[in-house]
């Protein structure tokens, strides 16, 4: 599942990092310092409905378009951020004493995948911290495959939170800032109860939609503090719909710390549970944002700290992806870049794993009417590529393609190498007579 912060040690800055997924009025208008992405704003349900209309009226033009389309979808516009703020927190918190277990076993600081807890140690600190008898905790692995190696990884703890509804008393974890256990779910209200199952409805009905018009579905990412709700949400919706092919696509945020555990953890999900693992890359939108508020709130910077470390942190991820197509073919990748050298490093991998173009593990996406000089070149060589086109009133996507100018590092380079190179294009086509053909 997508992983939030995942601190090792019940150390001040694990309760530094828990402030992240708290809901902060200041914060309310989520839009201020944002460059590269449109904010929806909730006013009701009936509104939610809207936009779910709005998407599904996509789905339509992107398979009346082109075969194989895409069409992104925001789950900000179908459910009230406050919710998805409030559910990111709880899954974190369940993720944190995952952790603060793995680090009382000698596992500070582990990879997630390599962090594994043994069954019986783990039964013995849960009955000496009054959260259930090993008699209680036996009972959690009951009827699943969870435990039968001797250990439990962060895959099988995130699982059993699913369960959550079999437990026969509300599920307590120790606050060690207090020394007192409490209830895991003791923010979720009826209405919050509601909001999970309207926001899965309405993913279920664009999915359909979706997979009846041939269109993938990209579920954007969005700020970190609402990011691991929207990943749970989104990995829900690619168990039922991922299971012949990938319909629904991740979008993981590469300046993020947590980008690398979280493409690891989901691709691994996918290989247990035999679905097929879809993603997008992309750098991230929000960084001006993700810093403010987190000095604000006095949590760590959740983004890398230089667009040196982001690059290397994207082509880690990227790497991973196109291992695990190599291998399984269950995987696929949109590359969503205006990024040259990634757009290399993605050429030269793929060659070298034997990935053909033709394959369709791999595509490219750039946005409308930018870097046409990557765009246009990948497409005649035979590649999948894409452009990502904003729609509204003019006055909100204006706006948009201004931030997006000014978040692309050297914009006006690249606009005014695309300059030269088209000037190029039509003196070559001029000496040779072909001003009209290619």
């Amino acid at each position: 599942v997508g992983h939030g912060p995942s601190p090792s040690s019940s150390t001040p800055g694990a309760e530094q990092r828990g402030k992240q997924y708290r809901a902060h009025q200041g914060f309310g208008d989520h839009h201020g310092g944002v460059t590269g992405a449109h904010i929806y704003f909730y006013a009701d349900e009936a509104k939610c409905d809207q936009h779910m209309e709005t998407f599904l009226h996509c789905i339509d033009a992107s398979s009346g378009s082109s075969e194989d389309g895409f069409s992104a979808i925001k789950l900000t516009a179908l459910a009230r951020p406050q919710f998805l703020v409030r559910f990111s927190e709880v899954l974190v918190k369940w993720r944190r004493f995952f952790h603060q277990m793995a680090a009382e076993q000698g596992q500070a600081g582990w990879a997630v995948l390599d962090t594994k807890l043994e069954v019986e140690k783990l039964q013995e600190a849960l009955a000496n911290l009054g959260i259930a008898s090993k008699a209680e905790s036996q009972q959690w692995f009951t009827g699943e495959n969870l435990g039968t190696s001797g250990t439990v990884d962060l895959l099988d703890w995130n699982s059993l939170f699913d369960g959550r509804a079999k437990l026969s008393r509300p599920l307590l974890i120790p606050n060690r800032k207090t020394g007192q256990l409490e209830p895991l779910l003791s923010r979720f209200s009826e209405e919050e109860e509601l909001q999970m199952k309207r926001v899965l409805q309405r993913m279920d009905v664009l999915a359909k939609r979706a997979m009846e018009k041939g269109v993938r579905l990209m579920v954007d990412a969005e700020q970190s503090y609402f990011q691991p709700a929207i990943s749970r949400l989104t990995v829900e919706t690619q168990r039922r719909f991922n299971r012949s092919q990938p319909i629904i696509y991740n979008t993981y945020q590469c300046y993020l710390k947590e980008a690398y555990n979280n493409v690891t953890g989901d691709v691994e999900l996918s290989r247990r549970e035999g679905w097929h693992f879809g993603a997008k890359l992309v750098r991230g939108a929000y960084m001006e944002q993700e810093r403010e508020r987190a000095a604000q709130m006095g949590y760590e910077d959740p983004i890398n700290p230089n667009y040196e470390k982001t690059n290397e942190m994207y082509h880690r991820c990227l790497d991973y992806v196109l291992e695990e197509i190599k291998h399984t073919r269950k995987a696929s990748v949109m590359v969503a870049s205006h990024n040259e050298d990634t757009v290399k490093f993605t050429l030269r991998r793929m060659m070298e794993l034997g990935i053909h173009p033709s394959d369709k593990k791999v595509c490219f996406g750039q946005l409308l009417g930018m870097c046409d000089q990557i765009t246009f070149p990948l497409g005649q060589a035979g590649f999948p590529v894409y452009k990502y086109v904003p729609y509204g009133p003019v006055n909100e996507v204006l706006p948009y393609l201004s931030r997006r100018a000014q978040e692309n590092r050297g914009f006006m380079q690249r606009a005014n190498r695309e300059r030269d190179l088209l000037w190029k294009e039509v003196k070559r086509r001029l000496l040779t007579g072909n001003l009209f053909s290619r």
